[in-house]
């Protein structure tokens, strides 16, 4: 079958074929950093690392780009509130979110542009449309013309007249009609600001990514994600000026993650519902979240709750039971002919078969799991018999490594520390409390207790024994 994606666009699952064989260009709209991540931004972090897994797995070289909104007006109050700088409150939380990224085992991206560092980039795009009658000055800020774009609405399956009570916006008699978007923002007194065409000021947030996505991934994205709240009016906005200045379709496939509800009510700050992901980790392993997050299909809404994040607790503790009592027997195994016995073998292909059947049909990460629990029976089954052969334990170990490395929803074992490796990680926890890295520091020593590792403050410095 192939890899199937459903297409937000098109409302239907398409076959995928990147542009370029062998290479796929994935651009995901990053946070805007100027707080906390909260468990709703956790569920594209999560989500798209699995597609970029995935499409790994396929042997696909991934260029995989999030961005940084580092400036706009939350940042902005947010430097206010703190009596700092734009720049400061936006570095703090961005080494917040790579803390959190690194705590939910997701791999850095490709590339994580900031709007900061592409303004030259985002007022050439500007000035582009401007010469091709799609942007226009008026008041100090540079609008973009939505009716001069025809497909405008094609995202979100709305058409002009009916978009107005869904752009939350106040009336503004400097737009030729209330659905223009803004580009460039004009500064007001004291705001942070870049020089323009257009005089002092900053981008809006719709003409952020397209300026960054065409730079680092082309005219056409392979897919374009991000969570359904941003469908419309950001991607839709997105739509209409890239394809304004290029002719070019902004992207073959458009991927959106449902919203995700906290004890059954959509999470809001009117409710104050929200879970902050750095607090969540400290309630939670790793792989528990991860399991929660994709235990529902992405484009379905999320409940979290207590007791679902207790049964997720279980269920990824039976997986890494299953695959630490595997490797236990591997120590001990019968070593046989070598070969995998043809029942097992045959076993482990359905099941294998299974899980990629599933992550074909648009990334199916509920049954790709219930797959890995088959695997789990499976290889529970024959660790109860009295002779078990190497190359099926290996065989299974292969499968298990080839699936959770997509879903990484069980922990690897570790290997024991050496004396100076600990060494060496004591050295960096004393620096990093220096430096007043709480996280980093409390990393280690959570680290250094899982293997054991006693540490005790002496008046010679600190000193580490083995428990």
């Amino acid at each position: 079958m192939g890899l199937q994606i459903y297409n937000t666009l098109t409302r239907m699952k398409e076959a995928f074929v990147s542009q370029i064989p062998g290479k796929a260009n994935v651009y995901v709209c990053g946070p805007t950093v100027y707080g906390y991540i909260h468990i709703g931004n956790a569920r594209p972090m999560i989500v798209f690392d699995v597609v970029r897994s995935y499409l790994e797995n396929q042997n696909y070289e991934v260029n995989y780009v999030v961005n940084f909104t580092d400036v706009d007006d939350k940042l902005i109050r947010k430097a206010e509130e703190m009596g700092t700088t734009v720049p400061e409150v936006a570095e703090m939380f961005i080494q917040a979110y790579y803390e959190d990224l690194d705590g939910l085992n997701i791999p850095r991206a490709t590339a994580n542009p900031r709007v900061t560092d592409s303004m030259e980039t985002i007022i050439d795009f500007i000035k582009d449309l401007e010469s091709k009658g799609y942007a226009y000055a008026s008041g100090g800020d540079v609008f973009f013309r939505t009716k001069k774009f025809p497909d405008y609405g094609k995202l979100s399956g709305q058409n002009l007249s009916e978009l107005q009570f869904g752009i939350r916006i106040d009336v503004d008699e400097r737009k030729e009609n209330p659905e223009d978007f803004v580009l460039w923002k004009a500064a007001k007194p004291g705001e942070i600001h870049w020089s323009s065409p257009w005089g002092e000021g900053r981008p809006g947030w719709h003409i952020e990514c397209s300026a960054m996505s065409r730079e680092l991934l082309g005219d056409t994205l392979d897919i374009h994600g991000g969570g359904q709240d941003l469908q419309f009016p950001h991607h839709e906005c997105e739509i209409a000026q890239s394809e304004a200045a290029t002719g070019k379709p902004l992207a073959k496939y458009w991927m959106h993650n449902g919203y995700i509800n906290i004890d059954g009510e959509k999470m809001s700050k009117s409710l104050g519902n929200g879970i902050l992901v750095k607090d969540l980790r400290t309630e939670y392993k790793c792989e528990a979240i991860r399991y929660f997050m994709l235990s529902t299909h992405y484009r379905n809404p999320l409940n979290f709750s207590t007791e679902i994040m207790a049964q997720a607790e279980r269920s990824v503790e039976r997986i890494a039971n299953a695959a630490g009592n595997l490797r236990h027997r591997l120590k001990a195994a019968t070593d046989g002919s070598g070969e995998v016995t043809p029942e097992w073998g045959a076993k482990l292909r359905d099941i294998r078969a299974v899980f990629h059947a599933k992550m074909q049909d648009d990334f199916n990460t509920p049954d790709a799991i219930t797959a890995m629990f088959e695997w789990v029976n499976e290889v529970n089954s024959l660790l109860q018999q009295p002779i078990v052969y190497r190359a099926d334990l290996e065989a299974a170990q292969k499968l298990f490594d080839e699936m959770n490395s997509i879903l990484r929803i069980a922990k690897e074992e570790e290997a024991e520390l050496l004396d100076n490796d600990i060494e060496a990680l004591i050295a960096e926890r004393v620096e990093a409390r220096k430096m007043k890295n709480w996280a980093r520091a409390d990393a280690i020593r959570d680290l250094l207790d899982a293997q054991g590792i006693l540490l005790e403050d002496t008046p010679q410095g600190m000193r580490w024994r083995r428990k």
